[in-house]
């Protein structure tokens, strides 16, 4: 049976300040990946993250990070394979229902 949505956990501090430690979050399985997204990643090494999906190329999606100086992204761990790319964030469920907005909007 194919998941078509599901649930995220955060953990870390990668993504502040757009989701912090310990929010909970709706994804969508085998939603088409736009650049801009947060999505649920699988880096090669099998770790599971959520990341910024910032541009596509012939390697897969090169993914970031909002918070500069925590985590990792595609710069230290290289690109994420297309089908490395689980799922899109749709929403925050709690603690701050909503959606997400982009940081580099603002800019």
């Amino acid at each position: 049976m194919n998941r078509r949505w599901g649930m995220a956990l955060v953990r870390g501090r990668s993504m502040e300040p757009t989701l912090h430690e310990g929010d909970r979050l709706l994804v969508r399985y085998a939603a088409p990946p736009r650049r801009g997204d947060v999505a649920m990643v699988r880096f090669a090494d099998g770790v599971v993250a959520v990341k910024r999906l910032e541009h596509h190329d012939h390697d897969g999606w090169w993914v970031g990070r909002d918070n500069p100086v925590e985590g990792r992204d595609s710069w230290s761990a290289g690109a994420v394979a297309d089908d490395a790319v689980l799922a899109t964030v749709r929403l925050r469920l709690w603690p701050r229902p909503g959606r997400l907005s982009d940081p580099a909007a603002g800019r």
